[in-house]
């Protein structure tokens, strides 16, 4: 299980949205970001940082999913045919905790997640208490018998905050099938996510010449330089640059030169 490390709350206030749709979200009425330093005035955000704040926010509505579960379903999606955006946004919905939040089981999605941890939570009559198991379209969810006599799940049962999606079929109160798997349009989401930027946020670390990883550090891989940076055939032969940031010495600059290569197609970086 995920252990969440700080106030659910301060997501909101960082993100600046209230991302649930909670009245007692704090950012109803402090817009401005948590901390003494948070009604400084902002600075111009790059892409990156746009970026970035797609992708936390996103994750966060998730329940704060670890970086690595949700970078595993950004793999997942990307291997997938079609828009990896709708399928990222497609396997976050299949999770087990979401159908459960989703079928107002739970009044939060981080007390979706201990329920199904606690074991109340059965998928086709088997118990199940993995928060993270993907639901397949025609599976049925239902509450255990201690938990439909939960006062919790009563008053989440009688929230009017939100509606069950048309994805989500109930069966009575304690019984829900699971339908199909959304668009991003049917996802019921408070605010505007945007999964496009999660997309590119990913494809920017990964893809290229190298890999950013968590600390800040670059990896250099043996990936191929793509055409559009060779110089044209028979013209002038400057050589080709290429920068590395190592994360805490700047930037250094390697010089290629064609002739050391048999084809251009096959320019490689060397480690």
């Amino acid at each position: 299980m995920s252990k969440r490390n700080s106030a659910k709350y301060k997501i909101d206030r960082r993100m600046g949205e209230n991302i649930w749709g909670r009245p007692k979200s704090p950012v109803n009425k402090r817009e401005y970001g948590p901390g003494q330093h948070g009604q400084r005035r902002k600075s111009k955000v790059s892409d990156y940082g746009i970026q970035l704040k797609a992708k936390q926010k996103l994750k966060g509505y998730y329940g704060e999913v670890t970086e690595k579960q949700f970078k595993r379903s950004y793999t997942d999606a990307a291997k997938m045919k079609g828009d990896t955006s709708q399928n990222l946004i497609g396997l976050l919905e299949r999770r087990l905790d979401m159908v459960v939040y989703r079928a107002k089981f739970a009044p939060t999605i981080f007390a979706a997640r201990q329920i199904v941890n606690h074991g109340h939570i059965r998928v086709n009559g088997v118990k199940c208490n993995i928060a993270s198991r993907r639901v397949n379209p025609g599976d049925e969810i239902s509450l255990g018998s201690k938990a439909q006599e939960m006062t919790l799940v009563m008053e989440a049962q009688g929230l009017s905050e939100r509606d069950i999606p048309d994805y989500v079929t109930p069966d009575g109160t304690t019984k829900v099938t699971y339908v199909r798997v959304p668009t991003l349009d049917e996802v019921p989401y408070p605010v505007k996510m945007e999964p496009n930027l999660v997309v590119e946020f990913y494809s920017r670390l990964s893809g290229g010449f190298g890999h950013r990883t968590e600390k800040g550090r670059s990896q250099r891989w043996g990936r191929p330089f793509p055409l559009w940076l060779l110089p044209p055939p028979g013209g002038p032969d400057p050589g080709l640059r290429r920068a590395f940031g190592d994360g805490h010495h700047g930037h250094h600059w390697q010089r290629l030169d064609r002739t050391q290569f048999a084809k251009p197609h096959e320019i490689s970086v060397l480690q």
